[in-house]
């Protein structure tokens, strides 16, 4: 159901054909005639409300406004009861032109009351102020008024009016204000949208005595945009790129330009052409730019990399829609570059290639194969790959690529030879790192021919069995002959060589050769245990020569394999052992055994003897076989041997044809043991050969000489415990307290008697010294230099400390260089002419303190005067 609101009137001096309304807000619509319905339960007037009206026609610009309906007072004696008064404002502009209407609006009662709140329904008596709309950048004059506000109050009372928000008290402050008295609201300065688009205030109207006459009123003040600036692209310069060959409308790049403007108008809608294209080739316009979105694309076909790689585009930004005339523009610069596709093949300079090469010789290049590509150097697209496809099965060649020129270099990997192959036919052919593009095909100069001639040179002789293995016996006599080395020359078919032979590495120097026939004597006895045989094989290597030229040489190695006879007899192991004097008979012994440098059948197992002579072996010990290569030795059976060291001699043969035996001594130290079956110290001692007393004459010096360290330490912390603890204070016979002491000081003798003791007193002062001449002093002259700080004795001494103290000040004294030298008066604590220190007598057993001085009694008798004293003892 449909309410008619009011009706707004329109002319576009065409008479209006076919002039179209459009609102913003879908509950609220006007006809072509100009009247505003109300549609819906949606359309409510509890609270003021405010669309957009456009009006568009074929003859005319856009037109829009601003329309705000409101409850205003209730009926008038004019109006029916049933009719309700609202207040339409509408703000009509064209560019820059402003207008207010105001228009009277009358709803009957019957289309006003509904069933339920949603509706329309009255509102309460209130103030009612359109949206203010203010053009940015206004040259004024300043302050420009905006809007009156009053109150139908004003005529009974003084109303005071203010403003708040935004622009009026805070901050910016002071961009509009407000006449107190008459209502009138202004801004003071010019607007700018792009810094801020809208302000909301309140107005307030107040009597004299700040109470509050009307509702605060919400104002709405909009500022409308003006076209001030130009669209910014965020770079100059822009980089894209594109294949080659690529079809139109591929893609390119994407350029935007920003414009601070507002952009649901056309100040702020930007549109992009291009401007220039460099170069022309093939055509002047290979591009082309979406106007909207700024997207580049191809328009035409022909981008080839090897002729333009590159292209410069200048593209125009433009407000206002495009139009140049009203619009703001700007530039950038999009820098479009061809990139490169493997369109075109590899080209072989030539057909046919050639080289030559000398035989056995590897690692060399023998042909330069030259190419050509016109695709982007040194990429997949312009990499050459070069392969043998015929000529070499035996893969004596291959083709390596020069990183820089993009050349092939036929190489040789595996030797050739020239009684084999005089010459190679072989057939390349070239390729790129990537494939060919869609649609291009191999060139017939990818592939060529290579001829490769093999140069005869002098090659060394070889012996075709190298090495060589022979096997003879150890030990054949000088002068035996062993095989005949003999090698043979490659070079059959153009060179008839002769071959020497000679000797080149013969390690014992126990062979020789023919010179001419390569035949090998022995020169001395073949011996497999030598050192210079490993693992039965004795090695030499012999040089063959030929008489080319040059000369060309090669060697050959002889591998003797030496088969052992018996020629060495078996060593006893081992040479020293000890036993037990006494011991269970079935575990005492030695384990012995015996090497032989011989091999098997020529070793073990071996056959251990004792000698009939002396008769005293037999009788004292015995020989038990334990396997085939060991034997026990041990003392026969209630035999005892005094400790010592005894010489066995036994007879070992080995297993040979015929066998060799040895007679060897191992020396058996015989000690008494402990129940571990371990000679005891005391009797290792005695088997080494020392007797009972020597050993207790031994052990006693090791005593005394023990005790004697023993009572020097005793003695050394004794005399420093002394030290430590020494009588500072004398003892009480001793004591020269208010004596006379008499020092025995006999001086320089007879010749030193008559001096003036005068000269030795302490000086009242010393200006008599100091006004001296410098020169010569006597020695009894006090110097002049500070005097040495002696130490302080502590207030609490302890035991320890008083010879310490007495120590540190005889060291001060002698260190002093204030000191009077020999001879002289000595002055003790000199104090000067009428000193107020008192005497030490002065110090008596009454003084009073929490010094506790008990320990003077421990520090033994010489102390026991002063621990009375301080101590509180009996003697006083």
């Amino acid at each position: 159901m449909s309410i008619l609101l009011s009706t707004v009137k329109f002319d576009d001096c065409m008479g209006n054909e076919a002039v179209v309304f459009q609102s913003s807000d879908p509950f609220f619509s006007v006809q072509t005639d100009g009247s505003i319905f109300a549609k819906g339960e949606g359309a409510s007037l509890d609270e003021p409300v405010q669309f957009k009206l456009t009006a568009s026609g074929p003859h005319t610009h856009v037109w829009e406004t601003v329309i705000q309906l409101a409850l205003i007072d209730p009926p008038s004696s004019q109006q029916s009861e049933n009719e309700v008064s609202y207040t339409l404002t509408a703000h009509e502009h064209r560019q820059t032109q402003i207008s207010w209407l105001q228009f009277h609006v009358i709803i009957p009662e019957s289309q006003r009351r509904r069933g339920n709140s949603k509706g329309l329904r009255r509102q309460k008596r209130d103030w009612v102020i359109p949206p203010i709309n203010v053009a940015e950048n206004s040259r004024g004059p300043f302050p420009q008024m905006l809007v009156s506000i009053r109150s139908d109050q004003d005529q009974d009372i003084s109303i005071r009016y203010s403003i708040t928000g935004v622009g009026a008290d805070q901050p910016p402050n002071e961009v509009f204000n407000i006449d107190p008295v008459l209502g009138k609201m202004f801004v003071t300065k010019p607007l700018d949208r792009e810094h801020r688009s809208s302000y909301h205030l309140r107005a307030h109207a107040v009597d004299m005595n700040g109470n509050q006459v009307e509702n605060p009123i919400d104002l709405y003040i909009f500022v409308i945009d003006m076209n001030d600036n130009r669209p910014e692209f965020k770079n100059q310069v822009y980089n894209g790129s594109v294949d080659e060959g690529s079809k139109p409308g591929t893609y390119v790049m994407h350029l935007s330009a920003f414009d601070a403007d507002d952009n649901t108008t056309a100040n702020g809608m930007v549109r992009y052409r291009i401007l220039s294209q460099t170069p022309h080739s093939p055509i002047p316009n290979m591009f082309t730019i979406n106007s909207e979105t700024g997207d580049i694309v191809t328009v035409a076909p022909g981008l080839d990399r090897e002729k333009v790689s590159q292209y410069t585009i200048i593209v125009q930004a433009t407000d206002m829609e495009g139009n140049l005339n009203f619009g703001l523009s700007n530039t950038a610069t999009a820098i479009i570059t061809v990139t490169d596709i493997n369109d075109n093949p590899p080209m072989l300079t030539s057909r046919t290639f050639s080289g030559e090469v000398p035989e056995n010789r590897v690692d060399v290049v023998v042909a330069n194969l030259t190419v050509i590509d016109a695709d982007q150097p040194h990429s997949p697209n312009w990499n050459a790959i070069y392969r043998i496809i015929s000529g070499d099965p035996s893969g004596h060649f291959t083709i390596r690529t020069d990183p820089v020129t993009n050349d092939g270099m036929v190489t040789v990997v595996k030797p050739v030879d020239f009684e084999m192959n005089r010459a190679f036919m072989l057939t390349v052919v070239v390729s790129n790192q990537a494939h060919l593009a869609s649609g291009i095909q191999s060139s017939l100069q990818s592939t060529a021919g290579v001829t490769i001639s093999v140069q005869d040179v002098n090659e060394p002789p070889y012996f075709p069995t190298n090495p060589k293995h022979i096997r003879f016996e150890e030990g054949v006599p000088a002068g035996t002959s062993l095989t005949t080395f003999s090698a043979s020359d490659p070079d059959r078919l153009q060179m008839q060589q002769t071959i020497r032979y000679s000797k080149l590495n013969d390690p014992a120097d126990w062979l020789s050769i023919n010179r001419t026939n390569g035949q090998i004597v022995t020169t001395a006895m073949l011996d497999r245990e030598s050192i210079y045989v490993k693992n039965n094989i004795y090695e030499a290597t012999f040089l063959a020569t030929d008489n080319g030229s040059p000369a060309a040489s090669g060697t050959g190695t002889l591998q003797i394999y030496l088969i052992d006879i018996n020629d060495n007899p078996p060593a006893l192991i081992p040479k020293e052992s000890q036993i037990c004097e006494r011991m269970n008979r079935n575990v005492n012994g030695v384990n012995i055994t015996a090497a032989d440098a011989d091999t098997d059948p020529n070793a073990g197992p071996f056959v251990f003897e004792l000698p009939n002579f002396p008769t005293s072996i037999r009788r004292n010990w015995t020989i038990s076989r334990i396997s085939g290569d060991y034997a026990r030795l041990g003392l026969r059976y209630q035999v005892y041997l005094e400790p010592g060291v005894y010489e066995v001699p036994i007879i070992v043969s080995d297993s040979g044809n015929p066998p060799l035996s040895n007679r060897s001594v191992i020396k058996v130290k015989v000690c008494p043991c402990d129940e571990n079956g371990d000679c005891t110290t005391l009797g290792a001692v005695a088997a080494a050969g020392l007797g009972t007393g020597a050993i207790i004459s031994i052990l006693i010096c090791i005593i005394i000489l023990l005790s004697m360290v023993l009572l020097f330490v005793v003695w050394i912390k004794r005399r420093e415990k002394e030290r430590q603890t020494k009588q500072l204070l004398i003892d009480p016979e001793d004591d020269v307290r208010d004596n006379i002491l008499k020092y025995d000081e006999e001086g320089g003798g007879e010749e030193d008697q008559d001096y003036d003791l005068s000269q030795l007193q302490q000086p009242d002062s010393l200006e008599h010294i100091i006004s001296k001449p410098p020169g010569v002093r006597r020695v009894d002259e006090r110097p002049i230099i500070p005097e040495s700080q002696y130490p302080i004795r502590p207030v609490v001494p302890h035991p320890g400390d008083i010879g310490d103290f007495i120590h540190e000040g005889l060291r001060a004294a002698d260190n002093d260089p204030t000191a009077p030298p020999y001879d002289s008066l000595l002055v003790f604590d000199y104090e000067g002419s009428g000193s107020t220190a008192g005497s030490v007598s002065s110090l008596n057993s009454s003084s009073t303190g929490d010094q506790d001085y008990d320990y003077l009694n421990d520090w033994g008798p010489r102390f026991k005067k002063l621990a009375d004293m301080y101590g509180g003892g009996d003697d006083d």
